[in-house]
């Protein structure tokens, strides 16, 4: 379950990019929560491209700690950024990628990956959950996918 200032942070965001030309979606653990896994909640994760994450920088200037720029730690690149709001942390992450076997894997079409869930009132863009088992592989981030995988089955497969 998230907390209040989760759910204080989900709706200032969705304030600020709801009616925005931006291609975006929630994912990482308050994903998974707003998905219905029980599991802790962490920072809020927010996937987009390149061209979104500058733009997302840009509204929520008020809240930034780290501005978005091209980052790598040579197992993962992206333009990221750090914000904080009502106390927790946001990363945006633009055009995210992994390395797999000495090769940058192809940028993800987030458009095919992306479902609308009503939270709380409100239309939120999240990954999919196969998107997000994948993710987690890819950062070889093996226990948490085979609980995202567990929980799909568990749904009969539907993700």
């Amino acid at each position: 379950m998230l907390t209040k200032n989760h759910d204080l942070a989900i709706k200032t965001i969705y304030s600020c990019l709801g009616n925005e030309d931006i291609i975006w979606a929630f994912t990482g653990s308050t994903s998974l929560i707003i998905q219905g896994m029980k599991i802790a909640p962490n920072d809020i994760d927010i996937c987009t491209d390149e061209a979104g994450a500058y733009r997302i920088n840009a509204l929520l200037k008020a809240y930034e700690t780290s501005p978005v720029s091209f980052s790598s730690t040579g197992k993962i690149r992206s333009h990221f950024g750090k914000f904080r709001i009502n106390g927790i942390e946001v990363e945006v992450i633009g055009n995210i990628q992994t390395m797999n076997n000495h090769r940058w894997q192809d940028i993800i079409d987030l458009k095919s990956i992306i479902q609308q869930i009503n939270y709380k009132n409100i239309t939120i863009p999240v990954l999919n959950l196969t998107a997000e088992s994948a993710g987690y592989k890819a950062l070889g981030r093996f226990q948490r996918a085979d609980e995202i995988d567990q929980f799909i089955a568990s749904m009969g497969g539907l993700s």
